[in-house]
């Protein structure tokens, strides 16, 4: 698929992965694991930025842990309405941005935020886009977290790709070399039945 074809997908997608889909299912265990790995390393008034953060349901869970400062991007408008909706609270306190990544994240300044985190989002960027990781390390002023679909091989490669319901592409790639080989220092990795969970320090 070419890159603006993958974008143009989560812009305007609806029903199955959509935000409204997504609210519906509210915050999981990966939530309580990212909220777990920013309560130890962070105060409660850091600065986070999800990356690709829907209608909120993460970002929710952080701020019931007591984190305040919230912010998020989002490529689809309508995940904002949906959060306005389903999660009021984080709606009117924290500050969102609509757009693709590639777009939004060049605006903010450098280590403009403590904690940067993504789940199951980077793993939709296009290998012609690789370029936003080095935007998502330099935006970064502490803590990254990544929770994405690394597939079955763990050395794998930008152009390892699988497809969901043979419509949208998953690119699995190994975090821990992306992250690495950009300047960040690897502190825990827990795979679960679903994704890998990986926390890093920005150097």
């Amino acid at each position: 698929m070419h890159p603006d074809d993958v974008r143009e997908d989560w812009a305007e997608r609806s029903g199955e992965f959509s935000p409204e889909y997504y609210a519906h299912l509210g915050p999981n265990d990966v939530s309580e694991t990212l909220a777990d790995a920013f309560s130890h390393y962070l105060a409660d008034d850091a600065a986070i930025l999800e990356l690709g953060c829907g209608s909120g349901r993460h970002l929710a869970h952080l701020r019931e842990q007591g984190f305040e400062n919230l912010h998020g991007i989002d490529i689809n408008a309508e995940s904002f309405d949906v959060m306005a909706e389903h999660f009021p609270r984080l709606h009117d306190a924290g500050t969102f941005h609509a757009g693709a990544l590639e777009d939004v994240l060049p605006e903010f300044e450098d280590g403009e935020f403590d904690a940067v985190y993504s789940v199951e989002t980077l793993q939709h960027v296009h290998p012609e886009d690789d370029w936003v990781f080095e935007e998502v390390v330099r935006v970064t002023d502490d803590l990254l977290a990544t929770a994405e679909n690394e597939g079955n091989n763990p050395t794998a490669g930008d152009q390892d790709v699988s497809y969901v319901n043979d419509d949208f592409p998953l690119y699995h790639r190994d975090w821990k070399r992306v992250f690495s080989d950009r300047g960040a220092a690897q502190l825990l990795c827990e795979p679960t039945s679903r994704d890998t969970i990986r926390v890093f320090r920005a150097l």
